[in-house]
């Protein structure tokens, strides 16, 4: 059983390095290029997502998936808000904050 989690872990958290690896810059740009591209990647880095988004949560999904989804974030990232990592604790706190905030419009206060 804590086989299969730990896999599921490493595979979510190897497809986010992945995904988030920074991309060399080609060497020659026009400066104004370079600062309307600079722009529009804070614009997009700093947009904050619901927590319905950041929990994977649709309107087409019923009570009892809804509650599956937020059972197995809840265990991951649970685990995750006492690593030792600063990057890691900060990323399970946002996420515990959005599984309580989905939790409480879904099933009602806790």
């Amino acid at each position: 059983m804590f086989k299969k989690i730990l896999q599921s872990l490493s595979k979510s958290q190897s497809a986010k390095t992945k995904a988030t690896k920074p991309q060399p810059a080609p060497l020659a740009k026009p400066a104004a290029a370079s600062q309307s591209q600079a722009a529009k990647a804070a614009s997009v880095s700093t947009t904050p997502k619901k927590p319905e988004e950041l929990c994977e949560i649709t309107p087409k999904m019923a009570k009892d998936q809804i509650q599956a989804q937020l059972k197995l974030l809840y265990r991951r990232y649970n685990r995750s808000a006492s690593s030792l990592d600063p990057k890691t604790r900060a990323e399970a706190d946002r996420m515990l904050d959005a599984i309580v905030q989905v939790r409480e419009k879904y099933f009602g206060e806790i």
